[in-house]
């Protein structure tokens, strides 16, 4: 085994552990969001250029899909665990560091943004970041370790190694 390579078992676990620590990060952050800091909701300026807001997003991304249809929630639900399931299987079989590190991160975030849509109706949004009147879309710590998991596997199928 090489330095940079660590054994299947101890990649198997990074990726959990990641997954379990995105998944228990996200739903801490919107408990808190929910019951404490939008407790009643409004607006909360931190700072000149991000805001802490409450944002019940019944769709996909940017509330793409959204129109509050109860049978969109189980279906987009569905769809997460789905995709979830196959990330899992392919991190059973992943012996790279990294890729391990993303899957479980995007396994984390679509089962906490499942748990929101069986929960609450909706998946939670509180991070609001804007610059010169434009705001991004609201969103939470799932949607960043999906990011941020999506961002590694891209980043490697351009410029990583071959698994071997």
């Amino acid at each position: 085994m090489t330095a940079n390579r660590m054994s299947i078992g101890a990649t198997r676990r990074l990726g959990a552990t990641l997954a379990l620590a995105t998944l228990a990060l996200d739903q801490a952050s919107k408990w808190w969001i929910i019951t404490d800091v939008m407790n009643p909701p409004t607006m909360i300026t931190v700072t000149p250029f991000f805001n802490l807001v409450l944002g019940l997003n019944t769709g996909v991304s940017f509330g793409m899909f959204g129109g509050g249809a109860d049978f969109g929630r189980w279906m987009l639900s569905g769809l997460a665990l789905t995709i979830a399931a196959a990330l899992a299987v392919w991190l059973w079989r992943v012996h790279k560091p990294w890729l391990s590190a993303a899957l479980g991160m995007i396994i984390g975030g679509a089962i906490g943004n499942v748990i929101d849509r069986i929960r609450v109706g909706a998946v939670v949004d509180f991070l609001d970041f804007h610059a010169a009147g434009y705001h991004w879309p609201a969103f939470n710590v799932a949607d960043m370790g999906i990011t941020v998991g999506a961002t590694i596997l891209i980043i490697d199928s351009f410029f990583g190694e071959a698994e071997g």
